[in-house]
C-alpha cells in the first residue's frame, strides 16, 4: 500500500476528551513532588505563591497563542506542523528528531517511574535493589535495579496498548482518569482548607530569604508543574471541530490547573508549617496522614498513582503523533510510517515510542535524559509561539477561527518569559544543556539525507 493509499487519522476526540488531554497530562506527579522543591528554594510561602501565578500566566500565554495554531493548522505533530510552515521544514524536523529520539521518551520513562515511586509507598518491595553494578567514583554512579524497572516498562507497554486499539478508547480512558485526578485534588484542598487547624507558616532560617534567585528556581519548577498543556495541539487531526475544541480546551484547561495548583499550596500551608512543607517528599500524603490517618493517606497514593496513570496515557496518545507525522512526510524513520487499517491509530509510531522509552526506564537514566529536554523543550516553546507571529505575516488569509487574544503582546512575553527560561537552566545545568543542543543536531545528518528521498517513496506492505 502506498503512502498516498494509506488510512487518515480520525476526528474522533470530542472536547471532554480534548479538555481532559490538557488538563490530565498537566496534572500528574509534579504537583505532589515539586511544593517541597518550591518551599526549599523560594523561602517564604508569598514567592512560592507568586511563582504558581506567574509559571501559570505564562503558561496560559502560550496557551492562547497555541490555540489560534491548533485552530488554524489542525495537523498531527503540533509543532512540527507550525515550525514547518512557518520556517521551513528544517525547524519541523530539529523539534520532531529532538521530540522522538529523546524528549517524549524520556518524558514517558519518568512519568512510569514516578508511577512506580507512588506504588513503592503502598509496597516497599517494589523499591527494594535486586543487584548493583558498581560505578567509578561515589555510590551515586552506581547502577541499582530495582522490581521497580521492569514494572514501568510493564506500564508503557500496557498504556501503549490501549493507545494501540484506538483513539477513542484512550480518549475516554482520559476523561475518566482526569475526573478521579480531579476528584482526589479537590478533596485534599476541601481537607486542607477547611479541616485542617493552621500550621506556623514562618520558613526555616536555612532557606529564608533566598531572594530573587530561590524564585526563578521554584519557577522553573512550576512550571515542570505546567507542562504538558500544548498535548492537544499533537492529536489536532483527531480533535473533533477543531476550531472551536481546541482553543477552548487549552485555555480552559491551563486556567483551572492554575486555580487548583494556588489552592492545593494553600491548603498544604495551612495544615502544615512551612518547614513541614520544604522537607516532604509527599506533601499531600502527609497532609492526609495528620487530619485523617495513614489509612487515608493509602488511599490519596492510589489517588496519586491514577494522576500519574492519566498523564502517562495522555503522553503516549499524544507524543506518537510527531513521530508518524514525520514518517508521512518522508522525515523520519520509515519503521514509525503507517495507519493501522483498523483501529485508525499510528500503530508503529506508538510501538517505536514504547520501545524508546522502555528502554530508558530500564537503564534507569531516564532523569537525567529528561533534565536534558527541558531546556530544549523551551526553546522550542519559544519558536512554535513565535510561528503565531510569523504566519500573521507569512498567510494573512488563512482561516484562523481563534485568533490569539493579547496578540502580539503576550506571545511576545511569553517569547521573552520561555528565553529567561533556557537562559537559567543553562547557567544552572551548563553541561546537560549543552549536551540537550547536542542531541538536537545530531539529527541534522539525517535530516540531510531523507529530505533528499520524495515523501512518500517507500511502499508500506
Amino acid at each position: 500500500m502506498t503512502a498516498r493509499q494509506q488510512p487518515e487519522l480520525a476526528r474522533v476526540l470530542g472536547p471532554w476528551a480534548a479538555a481532559a488531554i490538557v488538563v490530565g497530562t498537566m496534572i500528574g506527579t509534579g504537583i505532589f513532588i515539586v511544593p517541597a522543591d518550591m518551599a526549599r528554594t523560594a523561602g517564604r510561602p508569598a514567592l512560592v505563591y507568586l511563582a504558581w501565578i506567574v509559571g501559570g500566566v505564562l503558561s496560559l500565554s502560550g496557551a492562547l497563542a497555541y490555540a489560534e495554531l491548533g485552530a488554524a493548522i489542525p495537523e498531527a505533530g503540533g509543532e512540527y506542523a507550525y515550525l514547518t510552515r512557518a520556517f521551513g521544514p528544517q525547524w519541523g524536523f530539529l523539534f520532531g528528531w529532538m521530540h522522538s529520539i529523546v524528549g517524549r521518551p524520556a518524558s514517558i520513562a519518568t512519568i512510569a517511574a514516578g508511577l512506580l515511586r507512588f506504588w513503592s509507598f503502598l509496597d516497599p518491595r517494589v523499591a527494594t535493589p535486586l543487584f548493583t553494578v558498581p560505578g567509578p567514583g561515589t555510590a551515586q554512579s552506581h547502577f541499582v535495579f530495582t522490581a521497580a524497572q521492569p514494572l514501568a516498562v510493564v506500564a508503557i507497554a500496557a498504556v501503549t496498548g490501549l493507545n494501540y486499539l484506538g483513539v477513542r478508547l484512550g480518549g475516554r480512558v482520559q476523561v475518566l482518569l482526569t475526573a478521579i485526578k480531579l476528584g482526589a485534588i479537590v478533596a485534599v484542598i476541601v481537607a486542607g482548607l477547611v479541616l485542617a487547624h493552621p500550621g506556623p507558616v514562618g520558613a526555616p532560617a536555612s532557606v529564608a530569604g533566598v531572594g530573587l534567585g530561590g524564585f526563578f528556581a521554584a519557577l522553573v519548577a512550576a512550571l515542570w508543574a505546567y507542562d504538558g498543556w500544548s498535548n492537544v495541539n499533537l492529536v489536532g487531526s483527531e480533535v473533533t471541530v477543531p476550531g472551536r475544541n481546541i482553543p477552548r480546551a487549552l485555555v480552559a484547561g491551563v486556567s483551572l490547573v492554575l486555580v487548583l495548583y494556588v489552592l492545593m499550596t494553600a491548603a498544604c500551608f495551612h495544615g502544615l508549617s512551612y518547614a513541614e512543607v520544604a522537607a516532604s517528599p509527599h506533601v499531600a500524603s502527609d497532609l492526609m496522614a495528620r487530619l485523617a490517618g495513614p489509612g487515608v493517606a493509602r488511599w490519596l497514593t492510589v489517588a496519586m498513582i491514577i494522576c500519574a496513570l492519566g498523564t502517562l496515557n495522555s503522553s503516549i496518545l499524544s507524543g506518537a503523533r510527531v513521530d508518524y507525522a514525520m514518517a508521512r512526510d518522508g522525515l523520519f524513520f520509515s519503521l514509525a510510517r503507517g495507519i493501522h487499517p483498523r483501529f485508525r491509530t499510528p500503530a508503529r509510531a506508538l510501538v517505536f515510542q514504547g520501545c524508546l522509552a522502555s528502554v530508558l526506564a530500564l537503564t534507569g537514566t531516564f532523569e537525567d535524559l529528561f533534565s536534558l529536554f527541558i531546556f530544549a523543550q523551551w526553546i522550542f516553546y519559544a519558536l512554535a509561539t513565535a510561528s503565531v507571529i510569523r504566519l500573521r505575516q507569512k498567510e494573512p488569509a488563512l482561516p484562523r477561527p481563534y485568533r490569539a487574544w493579547g496578540y502580539p503582546v503576550l506571545p511576545l512575553l511569553f517569547v521573552a518569559g520561555a528565553a529567561g527560561v533556557t537562559l537559567s537552566l543553562l547557567l544552572q545545568r551548563p553541561l546537560r544543556s549543552l549536551a540537550g543542543l547536542i542531541v538536537i543536531l545530531a539529527g541534522l545528518p539525517f535530516y540531510q539525507r531523507w529530505k533528499k528521498v520524495p515523501a512518500g517513496f517507500s511502499t508500506e506492505r
